[in-house]
């Protein structure tokens, strides 16, 4: 791997290739792993230098940040990893509320702590906003946290440019997940720059845009779960989208790669976005994300990329 980068302006340093793993757990997550399988990956993934993990308590619920704590203390890797988790999920009445207030983001944090077993979270984000609470005291409850040296660093995740610039009217806020790729790149018209203009770190998910950009779907692909009504994996768009992938093609064999590696690629050259979190099911594919820290775009080909995946 090439040397860590730094996460925004946090102390966080890591390599640019982490792992998303909500498939570590993910029990109420499409595609997750059996729990010794999601064990194994995680001690493949240190034992292959990957230094990032990103789970939350709604994985499982709860599953993901067990297996994860369980195996980083087997492996005793605490002090070479970095670990990300989010929370505001609450369950009421059998079912799911978001909830941001204070006391509820302290409890979040204390379980956190305790299922990964460690006296510090590296990063917390609060995983989505909830419409009572208001953002700058959330973040507030979470630099309170920072300063008891239960966290390290803030994110927040799933919010508005509205709701971050409320979120960071203090200036607290070091790190925003959301929605990125290819085929969605909203973020770039307002969210990119002011992240950039902030020192805000953009973590993408998403980055494959749920496996179209992986190269490997065809028009006879079928879909059951979430994509079956999503506008990306429907219609003459559908068709449309898998011909933009096929035109990956001769870049990425240019570079050696697969289609993946460089839609993942294209992500670390945008603003603001210093790593990626690409997920992972077996010890292969973690082999295989690793292949794109080796890509390095040029300017004439992000030139091309640009214009195959032009925004509306």
């Amino acid at each position: 791997m090439t040397d860590k980068t730094r996460i925004g302006t946090t102390d966080l340093w890591v390599n640019r290739i982490g792992l998303g793993a909500n498939a570590v757990g993910g029990h109420n997550v499409y595609g997750s792993l059996g729990e010794p399988e999601g064990k194994a990956l995680v001690h493949a993934a240190i034992d292959l230098g990957i230094d990032f993990f990103d789970t939350a308590f709604i994985y499982g619920p709860e599953r993901s940040e067990i297996l994860i704590g369980e195996a980083v203390a087997e492996a005793g890797a605490r002090d070479r990893v970095v670990l990300a988790t989010k929370g505001a999920y609450r369950f009421v009445d059998g079912g799911v509320v978001f909830d941001n207030s204070p006391a509820f983001l302290t409890q979040c944090v204390e379980d956190s702590l305790r299922r990964l077993q460690t006296d510090c979270i590296d990063l917390f984000y609060i995983h989505q906003p909830d419409e009572a609470t208001p953002k700058y005291e959330a973040v507030g409850a979470l630099k309170r946290l920072k300063e008891a040296g239960k966290i390290r660093a803030i994110g927040v995740s799933n919010f508005s440019l509205a709701q971050l610039k409320e979120a960071n009217r203090d200036g607290h806020v070091d790190v925003i997940q959301n929605l990125y790729n290819l085929f969605q790149r909203e973020a770039e018209g307002e969210m990119l720059p002011f992240c950039e203009s902030r020192g805000i770190a953009y973590i993408p998910y998403f980055p494959l845009a749920a496996g179209l950009l992986g190269g490997r779907y065809d028009a006879a692909m079928g879909f059951t779960d979430f994509r079956a009504e999503h506008p990306l994996f429907t219609g003459e768009n559908y068709r449309e989208n898998l011909a933009r992938v096929e035109a990956l093609r001769p870049i990425a064999a240019d570079h050696g790669v697969e289609v993946a590696h460089i839609a993942l690629a294209w992500c670390l050259t945008r603003p603001a976005i210093e790593v990626i979190i690409p997920g992972a099911k077996s010890a292969a594919q973690l082999q295989s994300n690793l292949k794109t820290d080796r890509v390095r775009l040029s300017a004439a080909e992000l030139a091309t990329i640009d214009g195959i995946f032009a925004r509306d």
